[in-house]
């Protein structure tokens, strides 16, 4: 891994406060993909209902697939200067792998085997009647691991940017997403080309409530 992309130990004060969402890119810093693949174990540490992890990326790092992604982002810029695009999908089937990671877990002895048979069997009758129930699930799990992604990517010293806009239908064709795999969004990575512009934030007294909505709120 090079000096560049090292994890830096800064606190973690440090890193929420100078992730900011990145344009700008350096063209020539290029990520290895050793180094992405090390940004993932770490973004795939973040928590999911019941343990189902149904994330899912496809990291284009080819630069003949970003300019191919390029109108499919409605033409932002970072897409083609950022040393990758990390898409990140939501498996909606992903509770039928309860099985499987409850499993391994066991052979681990993270949990009782005594208790996989009836857990399996009440997630899979729980979504299998109603497959939309299962999407907000997995939805809301890609947001999670988008941000454990970002900030694991700041603690390296990289930049980044989510993109919410760009348009689904197109990407689903043209880079042969499987059915059940939903794109969620798309996160550039790389190295900020100068400073990044500042932004303002509500105060916590006006976006938190305590104990009951009444008091403080956004005018």
């Amino acid at each position: 891994m090079s000096e560049a992309v090292k994890v830096q130990q800064p606190t973690f004060d440090e890193v929420i406060r100078e992730r900011h969402s990145v344009r700008a890119y350096d063209p020539e810093f290029k990520l290895t993909e050793g180094e992405l693949r090390s940004l993932l174990e770490d973004a795939i540490l973040a928590p999911s209902s019941s343990n189902l992890q149904p994330w899912r990326f496809l990291v284009i790092h080819d630069q003949a697939l970003k300019e191919k992604l390029f109108p499919i982002a409605n033409n932002q810029e970072q897409v083609k200067t950022s040393s990758a695009v990390i898409a990140v999908l939501a498996d909606l089937e992903g509770f039928r792998n309860a099985e499987l990671i409850y499993s391994r877990a066991v052979e681990k002895g993270y949990m009782p085997e005594s208790i996989i048979t009836s857990y399996v069997a009440r997630i899979s009758a729980y979504y299998s009647e109603d497959l939309a129930r299962y999407r907000d699930t997995a939805l809301v799990d890609a947001g999670l691991i988008s941000m454990q992604l970002m900030l694991a990517a700041k603690a390296r010293g990289l930049d980044t940017v989510p993109m919410g806009g760009f348009q689904a239908d197109k990407f689903i064709e043209a880079f042969e997403v499987p059915a059940n795999f939903h794109p969620v969004m798309l996160i550039a990575v790389g190295k900020a080309a100068g400073e990044p512009r500042k932004t303002e934030r509500l105060s916590v007294d006006e976006v938190a409530y305590w104990n009951a909505f009444t008091g403080s709120s956004v005018k």
